[in-house]
């Protein structure tokens, strides 16, 4: 026991020496004196454990008791807070007082206060890990004998576009799976995509559409796939043939489909699929067969990349799929981020769906031209671009596009005044002519990559209003008149602080939905950095004393680090959130990720070795980038310890409901366990309900659930939308990060969910190329 007590000592000694060193700066940065005092007392409490003395037990009592004082002090009964100041110690503690230490440094071998406590330690270690597996287990019914049948109105069997309907709204008014037998829910069949063409993996985040007895949906590299709705299995595969050669981000996130009017039956391409992809090229393959259509622009493909102006192969191409609107497909693009000035454009283009010809164009630069540019001219580089999921008002005859900002990112002293009039904002555009019919920008003069990631989501109000509501990564939710921009829910322009770079004019104000509730999580602030080893807690607080944050839209400098709150992951991404349209509640999904960025003055940007690169990949896409034409590159990362784990509290991921009627919360709670994350990127295999990062989005149905992977969790859950009950849970063989979907299939008389389970490198949710179905048992013959 002697030599198990001076090895701790030697460990508490290491640890204080740490706690001294960082503690010291911490307090010359004008943080807490904390640190430093639990340094000695730990010092004090290894010194004497060394020596054998029984003094080690009162003096590290003292620590702890300090410690509690302190941290209840500093934020209250904050569990997570609590947690993370005292739960190396009292792991600390619980060894201390086991007998056959107090007995080693000559105590009595046990008193009732050491019993006592160390009962009341175990007995809540016992307890508490009780009621994680009790709450991780499923509460929805498995009652199967009120099964219904199948919709009355067949359109409700089917999900004919990405969000289900052109509004986007994620809706299905299938109800035979419900809270009273969603326990039941089973895998019903999975399909993998095999291998893709250069062997490499690619993020499967597709949304499939059910149309028919078939399900279409498109793997990263852009082959299309029909399967069986009923079983699962493959009706035909349209190979792309995409050259993957120098792109990065192999994302298809969905597919189109169009039925074209007055086709007789068996015509072929009398129904369309399409798909817009990375290798910048607009595909339509015959819904029944998968062949190509031949009169579909040039044998059925149209090349995007006609009227760009030249840039390196990648930094142009399509991840999302085509909006259908009038007749026409309606995209944008994906740009490479970071690199340079005068990046490919970020025209809006659409194209007559049977012919392919591009029906009009909306370059931000030259408003005047509708069609291809002249010969020897290009659309206008640099202009702010649209890369995700659009929605429809095919009444109002309008496409709601979410637009990026103009590159570079972190920069905009080059911008003209008509990028930062469409910079991240919603616009919406005259589906016949191209040309916009109003806009709302959601962030003025963007220098934080605040893109408009989520689809617009479309919703007719109890009051019959016809509202657009939009999810911003700055966790904001805006809801606006889709007629006319106007906001409905009270949205306020406050002052925010500004840029100190060279040559910048950034806004003194940002619009703030203050008439919804608010989705950027908790503000960071020295109190609030987190850490498991008190070490890494400090760490994170002196980082956060030498950056500037002065809240939210903090602009990035040079001078300094700066904090970025919420990160540019979000608040909302690209998952969107769902609408209730008949009980008009929103579920919404949230991430809490802050980032550590900072400005590159050209010259040490240049002494780097940053520069545009010739060929995107993730290191140096998503590491210090170039930012040429600029006079800075930027380096931007997650806010993380040295332990790989985020520096503010838990929760890094939320689940909500949103009473549209109220525009107040139903009830909020965090979203997923840390049973595959951890310290060192380590998986714990514990459902602790910390709340994780997500990406992906859910869908709602009519019987009142709400179907969502979206974790860093490789699971799929059920909640119940009015009360937040989670009710079931599937495991996956990777992260959910796609949006699911549901349909019913006439075969069998059973609505299935299914979701692409692909994982996404982004959040460290692994890598599958897995599509998952699951249903109801069949239930038995009469």
């Amino acid at each position: 026991m002697k030599v198990l007590n001076r090895l701790l000592a030697m460990v508490l000694l290491l640890l204080a020496g740490s706690l001294f060193w960082i503690g010291g700066q911490l307090l010359l940065a004008g943080g807490s004196l904390y640190y430093m005092l639990a340094a000695m007392l730990l010092a004090g409490t290894a010194w004497l454990l060394w020596k054998q003395s029984a003094k080690a037990l009162q003096v590290f009592a003292a620590l702890w008791a300090g410690t509690l004082l302190w941290a209840i002090w500093e934020s209250g009964l904050n569990g997570w807070a609590l947690a993370g100041r005292l739960g190396l110690l009292t792991g600390i503690g619980l060894w201390l007082l086991t007998p056959w230490v107090r007995q080693s440094l000559g105590t009595a071998k046990s008193s009732p206060l050491s019993r006592a406590l160390l009962g009341l330690a175990l007995a809540g270690i016992i307890g508490g890990t009780a009621w994680i597996f009790w709450n991780d287990r499923i509460t929805g019914g498995t009652d199967l004998a009120g099964l219904n049948g199948g919709p009355i109105d067949p359109a409700a069997k089917d999900w004919t576009s990405y969000g289900n309907v052109a509004g986007g709204n994620r809706y299905s008014r299938l109800s035979q799976i419900t809270p009273a037998n969603v326990g039941a829910l089973t895998e019903a069949w999975t399909f993998s995509l095999g291998k893709e063409p250069n062997g490499e993996a690619a993020p499967f985040e597709a949304t499939p559409l059910k149309i028919g007895d078939k399900l279409y949906f498109c793997t990263g590299y852009n082959d299309i796939i029909a399967l069986n709705a009923e079983t699962g299995k493959q009706v035909w595969r349209y190979a792309a043939h995409a050259d993957t050669e120098g792109i990065f981000g192999q994302t298809c996130r969905g597919v189109t489909y169009f039925q074209v009017q007055g086709a007789p039956p068996g015509t072929p391409c009398a129904a369309m699929v399409y798909t817009a992809t990375i290798d910048s090229r607009l595909l339509a393959v015959d819904a029944e067969t998968g062949k190509a259509c031949e009169t579909f622009g040039e044998a059925g493909a149209v090349n995007l990349l006609k009227g760009m102006s030249a840039a390196p192969k990648g930094y142009y191409h399509v991840t999302s799929p085509p909006t259908i609107i009038s007749g026409k497909l309606v995209l944008g693009g994906w740009v490479t981020d970071g690199q340079t000035t005068g990046e490919p454009s970020g025209v809006i283009r659409a194209y007559d769906a049977v012919t392919g010809k591009l029906a009009w164009a909306w370059d931000i630069g030259r408003p005047d031209r509708t069609g291809e540019p002249a010969p020897g001219e290009t659309y206008t580089p640099g202009t702010p671009n649209s890369w995700s999921v659009m929605s429809a008002d095919p009444a109002l005859g309008l496409v709601y596009v979410p637009m990026g900002n103009a590159t570079p990112d972190y920069y905009g002293g080059h911008r003209t005044a008509e990028m930062d009039k469409y910079s991240s904002a919603v616009v919406a555009l005259d589906g016949t002519t191209g040309k916009p019919r109003w806009h709302f920008q959601t962030t003025h003069h963007d220098l934080w990559d605040y893109d408009v990631a989520s689809q617009p989501v479309l919703v007719d109000l109890a009051d019959g209003r016809p509202a657009l509501i939009q999810p911003t990564k700055r966790g904001e939710l805006f809801m606006l008149d889709r007629r006319t921009g106007t906001p409905i829910a009270e949205v306020t322009e406050q002052k925010v602080p500004v840029s100190n770079a060279v040559g910048e004019r950034s806004s003194p104000t940002q619009p703030f939905s203050t008439g919804m509730p608010s989705f950027r999580g908790t503000m960071p602030s020295e109190k609030t950095m987190w850490g498991v080893a008190l070490v890494d807690q400090a760490w994170c607080r002196l980082r956060f004393k030498e950056a500037r944050f002065d809240g939210p839209m903090t602009p990035v400098e040079a001078d300094r680090p700066t904090i970025t709150w919420p990160g540019s992951l979000g608040g909302h991404n690209w998952g969107s959130i769902a609408v209730d349209p008949v009980n008009k509640i929103a579920i919404v999904n949230s991430s809490h990720v802050v980032t550590y960025s900072r400005l590159i003055p050209r010259k040490a940007a240049d002494d780097m070795g940053l520069r545009p690169v010739a060929k995107p990949s993730f290191e140096n896409v998503a590491g210090p980038v170039a930012q040429a034409g600029t006079p800075y590159g930027v380096s931007v990362a997650p806010f993380l310890s040295p332990l790989v784990a985020p520096c503010t509290e838990p929760p890094y991921g939320l689940i909500s409901a949103v009473d549209l009627n109220t525009r107040k919360l139903l009830w909020q709670k965090p979203f997923g366990t840390m049973r595959d994350s951890g310290p060192l990127l380590l998986s714990t295999g514990l459902p602790i309900p910390m709340g994780v990062p997500n990406i992906g989005g859910s869908v709602v149905t009519a019987s009142g659930l709400a179907f969502i992977g979206a974790t860093q969790e490789h699971v799929f859950r059920a909640y119940d939308i009015r009360t937040g009950r989670e009710l079931w849970k599937g495991r996956l063989p990777a992260g959910g990060n796609a949006n699911p979907m549901t349909y019913w299939s006439d075969t069998s008389g059973r609505q299935f969910v299914v979701i692409a389970a692909g994982g996404h490198g982004g959040i460290l949710s692994g890598y599958s190329d897995t599509l998952i179905a699951y249903a109801l048992p069949r239930t038995p013959p009469n």
